[in-house]
């Protein structure tokens, strides 16, 4: 049977896919909100602000982002054996961790914020507004953790509706008071930061009321022993301490990509902020597919079933491809138009439109590295995803962009994109060994 007509095969990925698709979808149009909303104030320092703010932000929670992957793929794994009482007691370790983590960032906000804020290297009036956007963001720190358990677990479940759900009504709360704070009551940078704090918590109240829906229908029960004792906690970390540093390795090159912008002057730093919407958006889509891979893969490797896990990551990848191709046209044909409705300063929108032509590219070269880090997540193959991001990182896009220092903002770019690039050729070749060696069922 050909790729092509595994018609139940494509059904299962899609049942899973397009909720996350959606949900997914729903944060970068949020940040494109966010941008649109100060990109139209008189003075383009709320837009550095926001940018600086939430790329701080974004750095430091999605470096706890094995709270999420980590718990899809453990949780996959756990339904794959019919175990409901690991399913149980890792929803319960990982959200200790989460909130345990949370809190520990309100304890050290105060260097925590001023080490980030001045390691960005903006502006002054533009690191005075961030850091006010940054006071408020800190509160939301336990949310947005335990957020992430809540989604990792859904979707290890095979849920991936509960998340659609919460992110989708957390969003449009956000959207509606970005609208209050900033043009109703003229908060500016702090408005969006107020509207993004009490999202945070409307998420996790929704979360947790789906979640008793799910915990009804399951046998088994928490193991108390399994919460008490750090060693209980070995598999989680033994998965998570090499997502950790992934996830905060690739997240520095996002921080120093903004950074550098920062660096040749504010106008570059909010037109290379609203091309990284762009971005948000391409991963975003593209990680439902991922998602899908995720819980379907890991369910299957769980189970051993060799056969429909390698057909799952085919239908995977089929859809990933068409999803690609799909996105790249739109920034084609409407890239500039998206820009003008994001903005109407028109020295960023010059800046913006001279680097566009990367974001028409991106789609096609990093599908792959997405499609991978879903099966790899659902199989919690960790430390493989480590060691692509390390080659990533620090063999390719620091070295390439040291070299390119001398072209400014189109070598950093042109490091950036090469860095995708790079991430997808490792992947290929570590996939290749699993396949060989079948790593993906031990």
């Amino acid at each position: 049977m050909t790729v092509w007509r595994d018609w139940s095969m494509h059904q299962r990925v899609w049942a899973l896919a397009w909720p996350m698709l959606l949900s997914n979808i729903t944060v970068p149009l949020l940040g494109l909100v966010d941008s649109a909303v100060v990109g139209h104030l008189d003075d383009p320092k709320h837009l550095g602000a926001v940018a600086i703010g939430a790329t701080l932000f974004t750095t430091v929670y999605w470096a706890f982002g094995f709270l999420r992957m980590g718990t899809t793929g453990l949780v996959a794994r756990a339904v794959g054996r019919n175990n409901d009482s690991a399913n149980r007691t890792l929803l319960a370790q990982a959200s200790i961790i989460a909130l345990s983590l949370g809190t520990l960032m309100w304890v050290i906000q105060v260097p925590m914020i001023t080490l980030g804020l001045d390691w960005m290297g903006a502006d002054p009036d533009v690191q005075v507004t961030a850091r006010a956007y940054a006071d408020i963001r800190i509160f939301g720190a336990p949310a947005a953790l335990f957020n992430y358990v809540l989604v990792g677990w859904f979707v290890g479940n095979q849920n991936t509706r509960a998340p659609l759900i919460m992110m989708t009504v957390v969003n449009l709360i956000n959207l509606v008071l970005d609208l209050v704070f900033v043009w109703g009551f003229h908060w500016g940078a702090e408005g969006v930061a107020s509207a993004t704090l009490i999202a945070e918590y409307s998420g996790v109240a929704l979360g947790l009321y789906l979640m008793r829906s799910r915990l009804r229908g399951m046998t088994g029960h928490i193991l108390p022993n399994q919460l008490r004792t750090l060693s209980a906690y070995r598999e989680l970390f033994s998965v998570n301490k090499y997502l950790f540093i992934r996830t905060a390795s690739l997240l520095f090159m996002f921080a120093f990509f903004t950074s550098q912008g920062a660096r040749i002057g504010t106008d570059t730093l909010s037109a290379n902020a609203l091309l990284l919407n762009f971005l948000l958006l391409i991963s975003h889509a593209l990680d439902g597919f991922a998602h899908a891979a995720e819980a379907i893969c890991g369910k299957y490797a769980g189970a051993n079933d060799r056969s429909r896990f390698y057909r799952a990551m085919k239908s995977s990848a089929l859809w990933s491809i068409v999803f690609a191709l799909l996105l790249s046209s739109i920034f084609v044909v409407g890239g500039e138009h998206i820009l003008r409705i994001m903005t109407d300063i028109e020295p960023v929108l010059v800046i913006a439109n001279r680097y566009l032509p990367f974001i028409w590219l991106l789609p096609l070269i990093a599908v792959w590295s997405y499609l991978q880090d879903g099966v790899l997540v659902g199989t919690t193959q960790s430390k493989a995803m480590l060691q692509i991001m390390i080659v990533t990182v620090f063999v390719v896009f620091l070295p390439l962009w040291w070299l390119l220092q001398g072209d400014g903002n189109t070598g950093l770019w042109i490091a950036f994109v090469a860095a995708f690039a790079a991430r997808a050729m490792v992947g290929f070749w570590i996939f290749h060994r699993y396949n060989r060696e079948g790593t993906w069922f031990t």
